[in-house]
């Protein structure tokens, strides 16, 4: 994995943001997406399927909530439990770091896409190097380090246990607190139909298969619903 990539989709990032900082929040969809580091349909939705916000526009539609809890549960003691082991438990609440240390969207999503597509590629080991790639402070380790992380993941746990109707399986996505369940990776859709036909925002109308997708809404919740690409909570 190269250095430029990543360095690449910062400065790319970085000009997105900038194009479209004259939008208000209150313009904007929330699209929230409650994961766990090392489940890996989370990191292949993350890696795979939300860049496409970046690269089409749309972020500029969209309020992006990152959730990192996911499956994990909080014990008596306080201490957490998390679905693949102690290493996602570190993980999670490094990328609750990054959210709180790197307010801007387009730099804590950088790391956190950064430390995903390594647990893809099983590289993890090679996590702390996703600061220098992306051109990020180490303020989110510190802040792990000094145990400011578990901290952030029990506001994550609360938030995640609050989810109406509860989440069976991450990754679960949001958008205007409407879950999409196994439709998940149509979300650009329900992201533009949330605007309603007469105010979708330019970004929309530029995605080249936006209409068929709404057309075929249907036949894909279908399909996506038979892949059962998701993980299921075993704690």
């Amino acid at each position: 994995m190269a250095m430029a990539s990543y360095q690449w989709l910062l400065r790319f990032c970085i000009t997105i943001f900038f194009s479209f900082l004259s939008l208000s929040s209150s313009q904007k969809v929330t699209l929230s997406l409650y994961y766990e580091a090392l489940c890996p349909y989370c990191a292949e939705f993350i890696v795979n399927h939300l860049p496409k916000i970046f690269s089409s526009g749309l972020i500029s539609a969209i309020d992006l909530q990152l959730v990192p809890w996911g499956n994990a549960v909080m014990q008596q003691d306080g201490t957490l439990l998390c679905q693949h082991g102690e290493a996602e438990c570190a993980l999670n609440a490094i990328h609750a770091c990054a959210i709180n240390a790197y307010p801007d969207v387009m730099k804590h999503f950088g790391y956190i896409y950064c430390t995903e597509r390594l647990v893809l590629e099983k590289k993890l080991e090679k996590w702390g190097d996703c600061f220098e790639m992306v051109g990020l402070s180490r303020a989110a380790f510190d802040c792990y380090i000094n145990g400011y992380g578990n901290k952030f993941e029990q506001r994550y746990a609360q938030e995640t246990s609050e989810l109406s109707p509860p989440h069976k399986y991450v990754p679960w996505v949001v958008v205007n607190n409407q879950p999409l369940q196994e439709n998940y990776q149509n979300f650009e859709m329900y992201v533009c139909n949330a605007y309603g036909s007469e105010q979708v925002p330019e970004a929309c109308k530029i995605l080249n298969s936006w209409m068929e997708t709404l057309s075929s809404f249907n036949s894909s919740t279908e399909k996506l619903s038979n892949s059962h690409q998701v993980c299921y909570s075993n704690l």
